[in-house]
């Protein structure tokens, strides 16, 4: 396996190899089973490489961030599809309804054939083995487009792969955008995109001309709301991991905060103090702090606390740092809509904490926006539901952040702009594989009674239209 870009006109042969195989032999339970588990046992054996090949990819990356982001996740998934498979697989029996009597019903999970997936650069082996294990459960055979922004850690992708799998069964494309548009373009049976919206929109638009079914799991504003009376060094605990981890370059971080007015001082001097805590040793901050990606990224991060200084607001750097790409946590204080922290995705470690004036009003804050991927209320029992039961979020951790990711027996996706159909343990299966209406027909049927000449069955078909 080379790490040379692929050509983009060698894309469609490659498709193809991959489609002609999948038909030749689709896999069965068996191959199904072991192919996850050669892929668990290659990336666990090679953990320390995968973390190393991330850090040198962001600059500096915390190794436990990426054992924990990259490693367990996606061992604990594909344990868990591999636990649950059979189960999945066996065909479901339904009622056909007394009117069809005797014939039987049943659903079969067919799998669909080529899964392309277009993996993002922020957990880019989470992003890619995760929606590419739950392919191959469904009994698919993949061809991943990992980004060209983590090079090194989409080679470790590649030969990685090329170690479990044969390059008919899962191939790996390299390459920039154009590589990547090409990718889009092909007439795959699913679709799975992880990335911004912008690129999203992108995305579906090249699918189109093809039908491709698709999975686009996006971004947007993900709020945190802080009802009144709710613990504010709970909240912001919760927060700073939520916001910190990955240094905020997380899809479903928290990208603003809204609290009760009369909080609001009280919670940014909570989340200065437990930023401090955690990050009070120079030594422990230099490797438990992770860098942003790239240059380019650091100056989109700097952009924003510049309209901010701008526009006169308060912007609270709450570290020191060193480092060629090591971004401050900051919090920006009550901006208006206008400004560029609050019309754009953050996706750093900047929070902006707003005060709201009453718990109905920040949910109408929220409602005004695009729906987004993650939604974070912090309060008791019937707080959380009068704010669930007034928005649509693509998921939901109550009283902490993130945590929803992890749990593979809820769906992940989003909603609206933040994105389309959801991927994660069953889930995922149902979305890679088309569940298959089959009626058995034994040999009595209603088909032989429902015919011409109407009139000597009249009174039967007058009592199935009651």
């Amino acid at each position: 396996m080379t790490d040379l870009p692929t050509p983009p006109d060698a894309l469609p042969a490659t498709l193809q190899t991959l489609r002609t195989a999948w038909q030749a032999r689709r896999p069965d339970a068996a191959q199904r089973r072991d192919d996850l588990a050669r892929l668990r046992a290659a990336l666990q054996r090679r953990l320390d490489e995968m973390a190393g090949a991330i850090s040198a990819d962001f600059g500096h990356r915390s190794r436990h961030e990426s054992l924990i982001a990259d490693g367990m996740t996606v061992l604990a998934d594909i344990d868990h599809l591999r636990r649950e498979l059979r189960g999945w697989m066996r065909p479901r029996r339904v009622a056909a309804g007394w009117r069809l009597w005797p014939a039987r019903a049943q659903l079969r999970s067919v799998p669909l054939g080529v899964v392309g997936v277009i993996a993002p650069w922020n957990y880019p082996v989470n992003l890619a083995l995760i929606p590419l294990a739950t392919a191959i459960a469904a009994g698919n055979h993949v061809y991943l487009k990992p980004s060209e922004h983590t090079p090194r850690t989409s080679a470790f992708l590649a030969a990685l792969l090329a170690e479990v799998f044969p390059p008919e069964r899962v191939a790996v494309a390299l390459g920039d955008a154009d590589v990547g548009a090409a990718f889009a373009a092909l007439p795959f049976d699913h679709l799975v995109f992880t990335g911004s919206t912008a690129v999203g929109r992108k995305v579906m638009a090249a699918a189109a001309p093809n039908l491709t079914p698709l999975t686009l799991e996006l971004g947007g504003k993900s709020p945190a709301i802080v009802c009144p009376g709710h613990p504010l060094e709970a909240a912001a605990a919760r927060l700073v991991s939520g916001k910190l981890f990955n240094a905020g370059q997380t899809c479903i971080a928290p990208d603003y905060v809204l609290v009760d007015a009369a909080r609001r001082d009280a919670l940014v001097e909570a989340l200065r103090a437990e930023v401090a805590r955690r990050y009070a040793d120079p030594a422990g901050r230099a490797d438990d702090y992770t860098h942003i990606v790239s240059a380019a990224q650091f100056q989109r991060l700097s952009g924003l606390l510049e309209d901010a200084r701008a526009r006169g607001l308060d912007v609270l750097p709450l570290l020191e740092m060193t480092g060629a790409r090591a971004f401050p946590p900051t919090l920006v204080v009550d901006p208006g809509d206008e400004a560029a922290v609050m019309r754009e995705e953050i996706f750093g470690p900047v929070l902006p904490v707003i005060g709201y004036t009453s718990l109905d009003a920040a949910i109408d804050s929220v409602n005004t926006r695009e729906r987004p991927l993650a939604l974070y209320p912090f309060g008791d029992r019937a707080q959380v539901e009068h704010i669930l039961a007034r928005t649509v979020s693509g998921g939901v951790t109550v009283n902490d952040t993130l945590l929803h990711f992890a749990a593979n027996r809820l769906p992940f996706g989003g909603v609206g702009a933040s994105g389309m159909g959801a991927y994660h343990g069953r889930a995922g299966f149902d979305s890679m594989t088309k569940a298959l209406p089959v009626l058995w027909q034994p040999r009595i049927a209603a088909t032989d009674w429902l015919r011409p000449p109407y009139a000597r069955i009249s009174a039967l078909i007058e009592r199935m239209v009651r």
